[in-house]
């Protein structure tokens, strides 16, 4: 968005209906790995990837037949944010602790405010989609208790 890259191209993956023939495990199987690595505190993209690494489950969704996401919702395991705003808000913190060291750095005052208006862009979306209540707002000075 902020680059001067164009386009969408590149590799997607292929649309599979059913699970593959070499996953061994069950529905109900996967649904409990996800709930356990949950508890564990992993986040949903750490938890599919250990899904794939170590179990050998290409994707979450053609096993169970819906999103990780969608998994821990139901089991009321799921994160209090969003994992792309947390992760944004992490950076935006990281990089402001920086900032306070090293004022003169112009090239990341500029990365500063590209990450919170990405932040800004993703709080409205979630206050739409009813992910995030209608009174939260971003404040940098209390973001840095957020990501603790």
């Amino acid at each position: 968005m902020h680059a001067r890259k164009r386009g969408k191209s590149g590799s997607k993956k292929p649309a599979v209906k059913a699970k593959p023939d070499w996953v061994e495990a069950d529905k109900r199987e996967v649904e409990g790995l996800i709930v356990k690595f949950a508890k564990e505190g992993m986040a949903p993209s750490a938890i599919g990837r250990e899904l794939r690494d170590s179990y050998g489950i290409p994707s979450a969704k053609d096993v169970v037949g819906k999103t990780i996401n969608a998994v821990l919702k139901e089991q009321k395991a799921a994160p209090d944010y969003p994992e792309d705003l947390l992760s944004l808000i992490k950076k935006a913190v990281f990089l402001r602790k920086h900032l306070e060291k090293n004022p003169k750095d112009t090239h990341n005052k500029r990365g500063l405010t590209l990450i919170e208006s990405k932040i800004r862009r993703l709080q409205k979306y979630y206050k739409r989609k009813k992910v995030l209540p209608k009174d939260w707002y971003y404040k940098p000075e209390e973001a840095g208790l957020l990501v603790k």
